[in-house]
């Protein structure tokens, strides 16, 4: 209120001449209301002015604190903020809104357009038989177009025959077939390895979590502690599971059985707690090294200085006999590239230490098994044994030597040839090498015992005639092997 009266004050001030200084009576004008002249100002401040409650505005003498007047708040003289219509819009790629714009900005110049010159394209759509049909004429009045007539529809007799019996099925024992999608063949659990990976075509892999048990992968994690090895930890049951509870069975003498998760659970805790703990990734996890990829062929493999992981996953899959896909699947959001980070892994316990004084290569199990001196089974490991074209030794033969971390030598001219590779060959060390990251070579030259790049293939591909185990099985027997302990290859 103070700010408007001296905003009036000041105004009035300058209009009156700068010798009219006294102070001069409120005029009775002033004092009445009137619809003619509603307030005569006063010089020099002589009135305050206040608007109450209601919006009506009050006239007060500064001296005497006296309300001269009260006047009612006007109303219906503000015009309403009348709004801008909005602007068109030009879309560069529409040539009508194009030749708009132009026409528009020469009309904002002052200058017309040449008649014709910006005139819309032509419609191509318009020359279509669709655009340019015509409305049917309306029928004249008092015509109506007569209604269709319901018709008469006539049925046939009805033959009367049994029904055919249904299929009655168990609900309890019923499973669903499985057919071939080619006449002839049966689904198989083989995979096949080419001769020459690069020209074959890629695998399509199931996806993990759909089907993956986390009481399967206890199991696993069971067997994998009593030296019983299930190759991967990835919640599926399959033949290395299957052919982990046998050898458990001839190791302990006691039956586990997949069903029985009570009796599970307590095995569990009586060697080493709950099958998965946590682990935190470490800076050296982190730093690798790595590489970025490992070629197929082996001459580009020649090339590289070490054949080293991928990535922190899969050195961490390998670390806690893992599938590569069920770690992802157990940790969706982890970032496995950055220090710190706490990850869900198998608690797989301890190696197995017992000397080895027997192998036994089983080429219709595909497995490995290992004995004591006195016999008994100590260690079990599922293998991919030979193949057709290149089938493994047969009798009994011994180990020559253990090599960790080995270089491969390439020779097509005693092995394989490999792609389109005829020269000698010198493959870098590392697991992701054409035999992993241990060799144990036997007494028959140039076969052995070897680690892998593809531990999920263990035990449903084939091999160059070797043995191939897990990067992780085969680091734990050349520990408990040396030279002169015999290896029996059964048919």
């Amino acid at each position: 209120m103070l700010g408007k009266l001296l905003f009036v004050s000041v105004v009035v001030a300058g209009a009156v001449p700068l010798q009219a200084h006294a102070r001069e009576s409120v005029s009775p004008a002033i004092m009445q209301p009137s619809r003619s002249v509603e307030l005569q100002l006063a010089q020099s401040g002589d009135l305050e002015v206040y608007y109450d409650g209601l919006g009506r505005r009050v006239l007060i003498d500064p001296y005497t604190g006296e309300i001269l007047s009260i006047q009612r708040p006007r109303r219906g003289n503000a015009r309403p903020a009348r709004r801008q219509p909005p602007r068109d819009r030009y879309y560069l790629d529409d040539p009508e809104d194009m030749t708009r714009l132009r026409q528009d900005r020469m009309r904002q110049l002052g200058r017309a357009a040449p008649e014709g010159e910006f005139a819309a394209p032509e419609d191509p759509y318009g020359r279509e038989p669709a655009y340019q049909e015509a409305f049917p004429e309306a029928p004249p009045p008092g015509v109506r177009k007569p209604a269709a007539q319901p018709r008469t529809v006539t049925r046939g007799p009805v033959k009367r025959q049994p029904l055919a019996p249904a299929i009655q099925r168990d609900v309890d024992t019923y499973e669903p077939t499985v057919e071939a999608s080619i006449p002839g063949e049966q689904p198989s659990d083989v995979i096949v390895e080419p001769t020459n990976p690069a020209s074959a075509p890629a695998a399509i892999e199931p996806p993990v979590t759909s089907k993956a048990r986390i009481e399967v992968a206890e199991l696993q994690v069971l067997l994998d502690r009593k030296g019983i090895s299930p190759g991967v930890i990835d919640g599926h049951f399959g033949g290395n599971v299957d052919k982990g509870l046998a050898a458990y069975r001839e190791a302990t003498g006691l039956v586990l059985r997949s069903t029985d998760a009570a009796g599970i659970k307590k095995a569990l805790a009586d060697s080493g707690g709950d099958a998965f703990t946590s682990y935190t990734i470490s800076a050296e996890d982190a730093a690798g090294p790595f590489v970025a990829s490992v070629p197929s062929d082996y001459g580009e493999k020649a090339k590289l200085d070490r054949l080293s992981y991928t990535s922190v996953i899969e050195m961490l899959a390998e670390r806690f006999h893992m599938d590569e896909r069920y770690l992802k699947a157990l940790n969706p959001s982890a970032n496995f590239g950055r220090p710190g980070t706490m990850i869900r892994v198998a608690n797989v316990g301890g190696a197995v230490k017992t000397p080895v004084a027997r192998i036994v290569a089983d080429k219709r199990q595909k497995q490995v098994r290992a004995y004591d001196a006195g016999g008994k089974l100590v260690a079990a490991y599922p293998a991919t044994i030979g193949s057709g074209d290149t089938p493994s030794p047969t009798g009994t033969h011994t180990v020559a030597r253990i090599a960790i971390n080995p270089e491969y030598t390439y020779n097509p001219k005693i092995n394989f040839k490999q792609g389109e590779n005829h020269d000698i060959l010198k493959i870098p060390p590392g697991p992701n090498g054409p035999v992993g990251s241990v060799w144990i070579a036997l007494s028959k030259p140039t076969y052995g015992i070897h680690g892998t790049p593809d531990p999920s293939k263990i035990g449903k591909t084939e091999s160059h005639g070797c043995v191939r185990l897990t990067n992780w099985d085969a680091q734990e027997l050349a520990k408990i092997v040396k030279a002169g302990v015999s290896v029996e290859f059964l048919e």
